[in-house]
């Protein structure tokens, strides 16, 4: 059976943070699993969230060809069989430059648009969330962020195998024992990100 490629793709200013632990576990756990892992750090990699009028959408040119910044990163991902996204919820939804990201490099002609697709068979979105899930679920933000993700953004991009696991209880207030818990949540990130990976038969 062919080598899965799996690309992550993760996003926080701190490579101290717990998201960045989580990217790492990640990484770790699917190249264990046998999968060849593309990790792009956003961060560390300067990617410049802002999207300059090169890299706009051409709606009248779905071959449009947009900046070589652009074109490298959409090859990256279009050749890849899963995307794994891991990210801290800021403000309910993605952090600014994951969210730049989508915008220019998720782009018209190359992953929606004039029947394209992204023809990537599954997305992952870890986001590690401050609050309690309650405190999400009182509000309607789980279903809100689950709804925008996997349906605004991948399921526009043809992509029907997306799913949203949101890693509740970051910020560790309130937990007593604060080790047992972050072992947990980083538990958890592993498992949904091990999902895009086939099923032996």
């Amino acid at each position: 059976m062919p080598t899965s490629r799996i690309q992550v793709v993760w996003s926080h200013p701190r490579s101290t943070s717990l998201t960045a632990a989580i990217a790492a576990d990640v990484i770790a756990a699917l190249r264990d699993a046998g999968a060849t892992v593309d990790e792009l750090d956003l961060a560390r990699t300067d990617f410049d969230p802002r999207l300059l009028p090169v890299d706009e959408p051409d709606w009248e040119d779905p071959d449009h060809r947009y900046s070589d910044e652009v074109m490298a990163h959409a090859s990256r991902s279009r050749s890849a069989d899963a995307v794994v996204f891991v990210f801290p919820v800021w403000w309910y939804s993605l952090p600014a430059q994951l969210k730049g990201y989508i915008d220019r490099v998720w782009n018209h002609g190359l992953f929606y648009g004039a029947g394209r697709r992204a023809g990537i068979p599954a997305v992952r979105w870890l986001g590690v969330a401050g609050e309690s899930e309650e405190s999400f679920a009182k509000r309607g933000y789980d279903e809100m962020m689950a709804r925008h993700l996997n349906v605004g953004i991948a399921g526009l991009c043809g992509i029907q195998d997306s799913r949203l696991e949101l890693l509740y209880d970051a910020l560790g207030e309130d937990i007593d024992d604060l080790d047992a818990h972050f072992t947990a949540l980083r538990r958890r990130a592993v498992s949904a990100a091990l999902e895009v990976l086939p099923t032996q038969g």
